[in-house]
């Protein structure tokens, strides 16, 4: 299951379909993301398309002379299943004639990894209940996710969440009516689509990373595959924003799951490997041969200049934000909370940061969040201090208010599964960075309650009193193809306990989505902290 393939695919059958010759792809907003996170320009290039407009944009010129593919989210190629009535407003409308052909192509999702995709929706919940729209929308993209990758599954949900029997029952509403869209071949054993609600596990999105991809998007930002490094002291304008895609970039596709002190050495080894294979300042052009051999090594060698710019100026950034942040000290501390059972040391360590005038205001509001989240009960908790700390930080009254709402949303009364045992630390597997030698990685303790969650479910015992089955049958064997999907947004950790999982389990394939993919602050609708904004609508 690939859904980065999937989405290529349709996109190259569409094109592909409308013949030889010059064209147009236009799109939509939304559209336009779709597909420029699974091609660059070049690639559709080689196609034939030659121009991409917004469907949106204002003085555009006649062209007849180029055929038109249009893909759009509703309403001729569309993203999802179209109805009668959007087929007849749409031929009322074709005064010229000029539609020749409509089609239905389900790709209405975000495929930022081969195994993730996401929805790109925030503020999708109304306290505990959905908006309304939005319901809809993620119905619309999570089945067309299952027809994409051509599965009808059996679907379990987090009973604790009504938001995610809402959901599932709205999906399976849709397979019915759609029947003869999800009439795929039958498997052996049938698909499963795993419908989770995040606020089961509020602190896996409160957590630092340290893995490549993930601390791009928490400390920069990925958005649709781009990093916006317009603020970065001293940036080239050619670097103020560049795109990271595992498809198109070697060196990324190897190290985005690979730790922060992996990264480096692999920089140094990048470097170096290109300081050898750069043109010597004086190299002489005296024959044909050698002038063919430059030509023929120029583009290759150009290509290779722009990734080890790129990847320098991002990995030294990530370098600057660390320090500065003093993210190293935090994240420890933070791993602690999520994983330990010390409440004296951790209550400690957090207020000796509060107290630290280079640690942000952010970072404070976090740690304090994932003391109230891991010690809501203790019988020592002391929160109430802690949120006098932050006052006496300066840190302001809205964020401070977030602590409560995060316990409000995420806290015991809420959760349906044991996010925190007292076992934690026993369960804890001790791991090493392997660029640092002979240093405990306390960085990486922490594994999201999706690994447990997929574990069970793999080995056959995950427990149906508290992940039900939608309907009357139920999966006998160990399931094989398996399509999670987290109400209020997935992690790049999560991403990464996939991705783990895909590789290390043999006849097991996962895929993970969710509304969105989480960072701390990419925008105040897209942060971690989103969580709460949504109950204070």
């Amino acid at each position: 299951m690939n859904v980065t393939l999937a989405v290529k695919q349709y996109v190259s059958k569409m094109i592909e379909s409308s013949g030889p010759g010059m064209k147009v792809l236009l799109m939509d907003k939304e559209t336009t993301s779709i597909v420029s996170v699974v091609y660059t320009q070049s690639e559709i290039l080689q196609k034939e398309v030659y121009l991409f407009e917004r469907i949106d944009s204002q003085n555009r010129e006649n062209m007849k002379h180029l055929k038109a593919i249009c893909f759009l989210l509703i309403f001729s190629y569309f993203s999802n299943v179209i109805s009668k009535s959007e087929v007849k407003a749409l031929a009322e409308a074709d005064e010229q004639e000029v539609v020749a052909e409509v089609q239905e192509f389900y790709g209405d999702f975000i495929a930022v990894n081969p195994h993730l995709f996401s929805l790109n929706l925030q503020g999708v919940s109304r306290g505990r209940s959905w908006e309304p729209t939005l319901l809809t929308r993620t119905t619309q993209g999570l089945t067309s996710v299952l027809l994409a990758l051509k599965k009808c599954p059996m679907i379990r949900y987090q009973l604790s969440s009504d938001m995610a029997k809402r959901l599932a029952e709205s999906v399976k509403q849709i397979i019915t009516k759609e029947y003869e869209l999800f009439d795929f071949r039958k498997t052996e054993v049938p698909p499963l689509l795993l419908i989770l609600d995040r606020s089961d596990d509020a602190i896996t999105p409160l957590l630092n990373q340290w893995t490549y991809q993930a601390m791009v998007h928490e400390m920069l930002g990925l958005n649709n595959n781009r990093i916006d490094l317009s603020r970065v002291p001293g940036i080239s304008k050619d670097l103020r924003e560049v795109v990271l895609s595992a498809d198109s970039d070697e060196f990324y596709a190897n190290n985005m799951y690979l730790n922060f002190g992996e990264i480096g050495s692999n920089i140094k080894n990048l470097m170096e490997d290109f300081q050898k294979k750069k043109p010597k300042g004086q190299q002489k052009l005296e024959s044909i041969a050698d002038m063919k051999a430059f030509v023929d090594n120029y583009p290759q060698f150009k290509k290779m200049s722009g990734t080890v710019s790129k990847h320098v100026t991002v990995v030294g950034e990530l370098s600057r934000l660390v320090s500065e942040r003093q993210l190293m000290e935090v994240s420890e501390v933070e791993q602690e909370l999520a994983c330990q059972n010390d409440h004296s040391s951790a209550h400690q360590n957090v207020r000796r940061l509060l107290q630290n005038p280079r640690v942000s205001e952010l970072d404070a509001v976090r740690l304090v969040m994932l003391y109230a989240l891991r010690y809501e009960r203790h019988s020592s908790s002391n929160l109430p201090g802690l949120m006098e700390d932050l006052n006496r930080k300066g840190v302001s009254e809205r964020y401070r208010r977030m602590v409560h709402s995060m316990v409000e949303y995420g806290g015991k009364r809420v959760r349906g599964s044991d996010l925190i045992t007292p076992t934690d630390a026993v369960a804890i597997t001790k791991q090493f960075f392997k660029g640092l030698k002979g240093v405990e990685n306390v960085y990486a303790q922490h594994q999201p309650l999706l690994h447990e969650t997929l574990d069970q479910l793999i080995k056959g015992r995950l427990k149906d009193s508290q992940f039900p089955y939608l309907g009357p049958s139920t999966l006998r064997d160990r399931p094989q193809d398996i399509v999670v999907f987290i109400i209020g947004g997935a992690t790049y950790e999560e991403a990464l306990t996939v991705y783990t999982l895909n590789r290390t389990t043999p006849g097991v394939r996962i895929v993970l989505g969710g509304t969105t993919v989480h960072n701390t602050k990419r925008s105040e609708a897209s942060t971690s902290l989103n969580l709460l904004y949504q109950l204070k609508k």
